[in-house]
């Protein structure tokens, strides 16, 4: 089972340093992510935008333009079964949403302060132990979690000791 983690930023350049951070862990194996968002709030017109970590649209294209190329060839024609087999998985692509629910994120940032911005993590596993310390160092504000109220206000604890001194 997977627990959501949605922690606030004062500004996109934080965020997108946790979410950097997130993702070498994962390359490290301290963190089994399922997906991680970057939301802004953006100041100059006060717009949700999402930072997916995955663009389906473009891997439906990549996707689409090799199964059509394979096709095309059987008759003859690659370039069009490459062109078409594109278009067709770009536009499967733009229209899956895996991971944490695009609506969801947007209601929830909308509470934001405009410029500020939001890191969204589905987590499989983490080490905790490594993880929070490694992670408190930039601050935050944990804005919502799937956890137990318990299991909540650990994980806080343990943020705010991990935290360096000011």
């Amino acid at each position: 089972m997977s627990n959501l983690f949605v922690v606030a930023y004062n500004d996109l350049a934080t965020a997108n340093q946790v979410r950097d951070r997130l993702l070498s862990m994962n390359r490290e194996h301290l963190v089994e992510l399922e997906d991680i968002v970057v939301v802004e709030r953006r100041a100059s017109d006060n717009k949700i935008k999402l930072h997916q970590a995955v663009n389906h649209t473009a891997m439906g294209a990549a996707g689409g333009a090799l199964w059509g190329s394979v096709i095309g060839l059987l008759f003859l024609v690659p370039f069009l079964g490459a062109a078409v087999g594109a278009a067709a998985g770009a536009a499967g692509g733009a229209v899956t949403d895996t991971g944490i629910d695009d609506g969801f994120m947007k209601e929830l940032s909308a509470n934001l302060q405009p410029g500020a911005a939001a890191v969204f993590t589905l987590v499989k596993h983490a080490a905790a132990d490594k993880v929070v310390p490694e992670l408190a160092q930039y601050g935050g504000q944990v804005v919502r979690t799937s956890l137990s109220k318990a299991d909540e206000e650990h994980l806080k604890e343990m943020a705010q000791a991990a935290r360096p001194s000011a």
